[in-house]
């Protein structure tokens, strides 16, 4: 097929790279505009940009895709089909409808549940045992449109949001290149009313963790914020991202250390969390041993 491709992040570039690999024409590959990172702030290059131009592939990176200019520029491709993961704009009616078969979704939830921006950090916080990916027919509503493939998988008690997108987006590639092989067999279901949430976007004021909260929950909250945006707290003055842990064995006041030696074990609300890897500003993550033997913390202290 003549595929149109919209995504920007590291989970849009295994489905760039299958859909190549499976032969389809790539049209053009949208995403979002290089922004200033790093030390120096210069522009950097998306993910998906970086690797479509690797790959020698036609790159547009619209500030918007509301103007009659860039409704015409899209339309003059001519696609089969738009595949969108993690693009990062709303596509306006002229866009949906631009392409012959209409425009496909990779969403890494299982629709209607987690609707939104953030469906993978949202999954794990909220204690789900399972997520997946949905490939669906977009519409104008909010990752509303009906389903076409769904593929279930399951969310184990050590997963991090990190671990669990990469294996989603491998999923997703291998969904996206079956879905298009079967497009004129494959029956749109459309989403249930019952069910429905929302996987607002992760805001950074939320990543601090609440010592009171029980060990499930802050378990949860580390894990499902790792590696972005990382929950932190404060060790000796310091703020520390927390980027892994377990459910321990223990009990004291919310926040304070309860074993330092070979692990850090803090308690909770109710019960305890062992943090496992943790990550001070300006160095790279360790495990909790090799923290601890350059940053000492006494088993007593109140976090």
């Amino acid at each position: 097929m003549r595929v149109v491709f919209m995504g920007t992040p590291d989970f849009s570039v295994p489905v760039l790279q299958a859909l190549v690999d499976a032969g389809h024409e790539i049209a053009a590959v949208y995403c979002q505009p290089p922004r200033p990172a790093g030390r120096g702030k210069k522009d950097r290059p998306s993910p998906v940009q970086k690797r479509a131009e690797e790959l020698g592939l036609k790159v547009r990176h619209p500030v918007s895709l509301n103007t009659p200019e860039a409704q015409e520029d899209f339309a003059a491709l001519n696609a089969d089909v738009a595949v969108v993961v993690a693009y990062g704009l709303i596509l306006p009616q002229a866009v949906l409808d631009a392409p012959v078969l209409g425009c496909l979704n990779i969403h890494a939830s299982l629709l209607p549940r987690w609707r939104g921006a953030a469906p993978i950090h949202r999954a794990i916080m909220a204690g789900d045992h399972e997520t997946g990916i949905c490939i669906m027919q977009m519409d104008a509503g909010l990752d509303t449109g009906p389903v076409l493939l769904r593929e279930p998988v399951p969310i184990t008690p050590e997963d991090t949001t990190g671990q669990l997108h990469d294996r989603l987006s491998q999923i997703g590639a291998a969904l996206i290149v079956q879905a298009l092989g079967r497009l004129d067999t494959l029956t749109p279901v459309p989403q249930p009313e019952d069910g429905v949430t929302y996987a607002a976007k992760i805001d950074k004021a939320e990543a601090r963790v609440d010592w009171n909260c029980p060990a499930e929950v802050v378990d949860r909250h580390i894990r499902g914020l790792s590696p972005f945006p990382g929950a932190w707290t404060e060790i000796g003055g310091s703020r520390v991202k927390l980027l892994d842990s377990r459910i321990a064995q223990g009990q004291g006041a919310p926040g304070q250390v309860l074993d330092a030696r070979d692990g850090l074990i803090m308690a909770c609300g109710r019960g305890a969390v062992s943090v496992t890897r943790l990550q001070r500003a300006g160095r790279g993550a360790q495990d909790a041993a090799s923290f601890l033997r350059g940053n000492p913390v006494e088993p007593g202290t109140q976090l």
